[in-house]
């Protein structure tokens, strides 16, 4: 009998261990392509339209910069933090985050398709059209944040909590799911691709609230 309740338990997501060193204030122009940027704090900054395309932030901190339209397709974000950072259109598309913390982000249409997140916590704040098409998340934790119309579609999914979130019509369609735990939303909100969500793991009432797509998924008619 324990052997089999183990076998049911979900596996935690492994959280980031933050510690960043002193850090220096970036006090250059602008992102550059394949910069390499190690050590820095970035504090305050407009960096929009700006293009760190192949960039690698190291022991970094983007502490409320603006990130309208910046290009950072394929950069990479290694033990960092980003922290009130804000904007519309941030190209993230094909870019690595590892041992990275958002913190009170407030982002809309951000782009992350294909990019590959491991050991991630997302806490706190607002995205909206949150695009993390065919993306790689491993021991990611969205926490007391709220995501608006997030397209998890084609990404694989492994060690990944929603704990005091907000879902609101979410898309997971084809999503591949491993020890994903959605238990702890607030609020879940799947417009598509419920029949994804084999390898997740829900609380009983979320399961009486997902009745009428799961009925709809295999063609069950309820009639009163």
């Amino acid at each position: 009998m324990v052997r089999n309740e183990r076998a049911r338990t979900v596996k935690a997501a492994r959280r980031p261990q933050t510690r960043l060193p002193e850090l220096v204030l970036w006090q250059g122009g602008e992102l550059e392509p394949d910069g390499d940027y190690d050590g820095l704090e970035f504090a305050d900054l407009d960096l929009v339209g700006q293009e760190g395309i192949g960039a690698r932030f190291m022991d970094c901190a983007l502490r409320r910069c603006a990130l309208d339209e910046t290009g950072l397709t394929k950069a990479r974000f290694l033990d960092s933090v980003l922290e009130g950072v804000r904007g519309v259109g941030t190209d993230l598309s094909g870019a690595s985050l590892r041992d990275v913390e958002l913190v009170e982000a407030r982002l809309g249409g951000v782009q992350l398709h294909g990019a590959v997140l491991e050991r991630v916590v997302v806490r706190g704040g607002k995205i909206d059209y949150l695009n993390l098409r065919g993306a790689r998340l491993k021991d990611v934790v969205f926490e007391g944040c709220v995501l608006v119309e997030p397209d998890f579609g084609g990404a694989v999914l492994e060690r990944v909590e929603f704990r005091d979130c907000t879902l609101r019509g979410a898309d997971f369609s084809g999503a591949r799911m491993t020890d994903v735990d959605l238990r702890e939303a607030t609020e879940l909100g799947i417009a598509r691709g419920v029949e994804a969500l084999a390898g997740a793991v829900i609380s009983p009432s979320q399961l009486f609230d997902l009745a009428p797509a799961l009925a709809a998924q295999i063609g069950l008619r309820v009639v009163p």
